[in-house]
């Protein structure tokens, strides 16, 4: 029997794709190096030279979850000022139902994102896809009728994220009441719109 490849054609996506499944199933506890090597048809040194350790490699899972995160929110954006320009509030509504898609459909990466002490979020991919993010949604805050300036500004991104990534949080859980096949990004739409004044 031969051992297994060192190499891969692409290592880095193979791997992070075989820890999309672990976390999935089991959460970013249930993460080894050694099991997604034999995932991704690897030698078990194989991560640990790409990546370092556990740490590493959701570090650069967590940065990937930003930037995809990120270009969700962007395109979001974009579609809204396309289809409403000048509806109150619509930008901001649409960014919110992206942010809770981007949760349901990549939950992996939500798991690991919001969970700073499994990675190192001062790493500067990181720190620059999640700024990215941050500015995406202080666009949509931004294109309000009467956007808030100053500290009413920053409160204002406080509470939109807290609204958006708790009913996230909720519905990811189970937790919320919904009618039986309700799409979340539509009744995220709903509460959003309720709160800010749009529709």
């Amino acid at each position: 029997m031969t051992d297994r490849p060192y190499h891969h054609g692409n290592l880095r996506s193979a791997v992070l794709g075989a820890a999309v499944e672990v976390i999935e199933q089991n959460g970013p506890a249930a993460l080894s190096l050694r099991d997604l090597a034999r995932r991704a048809g690897v030698s078990h040194a194989a991560p640990a030279h790409h990546f370092g350790d556990k740490a590493g490699l959701l570090t650069a899972l967590a940065a990937q979850g930003y930037e995809l995160l990120a270009g969700s929110l962007a395109e979001a954006l974009a579609e809204a000022r396309g289809a409403a320009p000048g509806e109150a509030g619509e930008e901001l509504a649409e960014a919110g139902v992206a942010y809770v898609r981007f949760a349901v459909r990549h939950r992996a990466h939500f798991e690991v994102m919001f969970q700073p002490g499994l990675y190192h979020p001062d790493d500067p991919q990181v720190v620059a896809a999640r700024g990215r993010a941050d500015q995406a949604l202080a666009d949509a805050l931004q294109a309000l009728p009467d956007p808030p300036a100053g500290e009413q500004r920053r409160l204002a991104e406080l509470a939109a994220w807290s609204m958006v990534h708790g009913f996230a949080a909720l519905w990811l859980s189970g937790a919320l009441p919904t009618e039986p096949g309700a799409e979340p990004g539509d009744v995220a739409r709903t509460v959003i719109r309720g709160r800010f004044g749009s529709g």
